[in-house]
């Protein structure tokens, strides 16, 4: 899509996003230069009954920034504003990119705390939609936000701290586009550290009996269960002295892009159009990662490339009821037809106090399941969340699901300080739409 700004804005263009699973055909898009260009371009949209929805690289699978009015490209808002070391904050501008902020940051000798595990996302679309990684005591980017600057409805600029408009910050750290458009953010940074990372193949039996025991003994526990095999990997990441020892060159090679990119993306093609040999490619798959440890910088041991395209559901569970529904969503894959090629991901979260957060105010873990971009994912989905549901889950606002307002104010006891607050900032609902009156209601 072309630059355009606010007085000069680009005409209707489809929009797609990164898994291609849902496009939106808006009536202009506008790339504003400056926060007045943005300020003005909301309250022209308002004027003339457009809503407004910012997108960010498209990373989420839900609808939640479609719309058929005016789609803000924020990518000319990027950069570091300011760094307060006596602090210990960063201010960015929305539209800057996880991978060019954690660059950034690392040159300066800093580091967010915790990251997910891909960086592709801006920083706003990450914390808006609840971007995490996996944590003991460390939890999703939106909690270490410190302060926030939002365009609201009428082209106002409204800032919020715990200190400065604190109901505002409670619910706009995590805001799904609801509130506002986010133009700056001041996340909390410390000094640059290191991670030593242990890679280990795992039984599923094991490692879910000892589920508790490597949450508790790990700063960031996280592992992958391969569908139709009894194989898990598992990976620990820990804080050490250091010094850096990044994988070798041929390991990294053999693990990071062979297996999880190169020969992923063609076993993918082949169960796809051979769904019959899922099983045994996944028997083979989930033997061929072998232990290994390596430490490095935090970005570099959090995150890696993922160019294999897939559909993604995920939901955040209470902690102690991971185990239960992960033994039921393996019964209900090795009961049924279903042929699954990639592994299952689980991670955890502490108690967040964000209004939204999918681990507001409980301890969280968190089941993630994959589908290949192209191969029907319905049945798989809906199987899953049956039984993610039935555990109290509550889903990843940017990824795949079918909940909607009734269901979402059940398991979010603050659900009603969200929407009362969006009554007020935004009673019109110029940043309203699809996704949005589902989940949230009228």
């Amino acid at each position: 899509m072309g630059t355009a700004t606010a007085g000069k804005s680009r005409g209707a263009t489809a929009w797609r996003n990164w898994a291609g699973n849902v496009t939106a055909t808006p009536a202009r898009v506008v790339t504003p230069a400056s926060v007045g260009e943005l300020r003005e371009a909301v309250r022209r949209a308002a004027e003339e009954g457009l809503r407004v929805k910012a997108v960010g690289t498209g990373h989420s699978f839900t609808a939640a920034a479609a719309t058929d009015g005016v789609l803000v490209r924020p990518q000319a808002l990027a950069g570091i504003k300011e760094i307060d070391r006596a602090a210990g904050t960063v201010t960015v501008a929305a539209g800057t990119v996880l991978k060019d902020l954690n660059r950034a940051l690392a040159a300066e000798g800093l580091s967010l705390t915790n990251m997910g595990d891909i960086m592709e996302q801006t920083v706003s679309g990450a914390t808006s939609t609840g971007t995490h990684g996996t944590g003991r005591d460390s939890a999703s980017i939106a909690a270490q936000i410190r302060g926030l600057e939002l365009v609201t409805a009428d082209g106002g600029l409204l800032t919020c701290s715990r200190e400065e408009n604190p109901e505002v910050f409670a619910a706009a750290r995590l805001g799904i586009g609801a509130l506002g458009v986010i133009t700056a953010i001041t996340l909390a940074v410390e000094p640059l550290f290191f991670l030593t990372a242990r890679e280990e193949p795992m039984g599923f039996d094991r490692v879910t009996a000892e589920f508790d025991e490597h949450v508790a003994e790990n700063e960031h526990f996280e592992f992958y269960w391969f569908p139709h095999t009894g194989n898990c990997t598992t990976k620990r990441n820990n804080r050490s002295q250091g010094p850096a020892a990044p994988p070798g060159p041929v390991s990294a090679w053999i693990e990071d892009e062979l297996l999880s990119n190169g020969v992923f993306q063609a076993v993918n093609s082949l169960g796809r159009g051979v769904p019959a040999a899922i099983p045994s490619i996944a028997r083979v798959a989930s033997r061929a990662l072998s232990a290994r440890t390596y430490t490095d910088i935090p970005y570099k041991v959090f995150t890696s490339p993922r160019r294999v395209r897939f559909v993604e559901m995920e939901y955040a569970l209470p902690r102690e009821q991971l185990v239960a529904a992960l033994r039921e969503l393996r019964a209900v894959v090795d009961g049924s037809d279903l042929r699954i090629s990639f592994p299952v991901e689980v991670r955890t979260a502490p108690a967040d106090d964000i209004t939204l957060s999918t681990a507001s105010g409980r301890e969280t873990a968190y089941i993630a399941v994959h589908m290949y971009r192209g191969t029907p994912y319905q049945a798989y989905f809906t199987a899953a969340e049956r039984i993610f549901t039935a555990h109290g889950g509550r889903p990843h606002w940017g990824k795949v699901h079918t909940r909607d307002a009734e269901y979402l104010a059940r398991v979010y006891p603050r659900f009603g300080e969200f929407t009362a607050l969006r009554d007020r900032l935004d009673p019109g609902r110029v940043f309203g739409n699809d996704y949005l009156r589902r989940v949230l209601g009228g």
